[in-house]
């Protein structure tokens, strides 16, 4: 008989794999355009903290925080629409913990890229800070 929890953890792993290999695709799809990397899944210290996909910088010296949505499907709402407001509110508070460690405080902005099947669209300026 299978243990459930290996199930559980095979499933979970299938999961992060999936979700690192939408990374890896927006990571290559705004470099294309011009965006360089500066950091890949920052996270702020601490439980209840937000992490940050994807930390950019645009040509013009815009700092662009990223967070990918992968999703199968269009169905509910699809990738962009599952960013709610707690989310927001954690992206921001990360963002916020990573421009405390810079010394000048570059334009900023929030961008989501969302991956459904087969499809990859970059939302600039998806939500504000405020």
């Amino acid at each position: 008989m299978e243990d459930p929890s290996r199930r559980t953890a095979g499933a979970a792993r299938t999961t992060k794999q999936a979700g690192d290999a939408a990374e890896s695709r927006a990571l290559a799809y705004l470099q294309d355009r011009g965006l360089l990397l500066i950091a890949r899944n920052y996270r702020t210290p601490g439980r209840g903290g937000g992490e940050i996909d994807l930390i950019m910088r645009e040509p013009d010296g815009t700092l662009v925080f990223v967070e990918v949505r992968r999703r199968a499907s269009r169905s509910f709402g699809g990738a962009a629409g599952s960013i709610g407001a707690l989310k927001q509110r954690r992206i921001v508070f990360a963002a916020r913990h990573y421009l405390m460690g810079l010394r000048e405080l570059p334009p900023c902005r929030f961008d989501v890229v969302s991956i459904e099947g087969d499809g990859i669209q970059w939302m600039r300026a998806a939500f504000d800070a405020g």
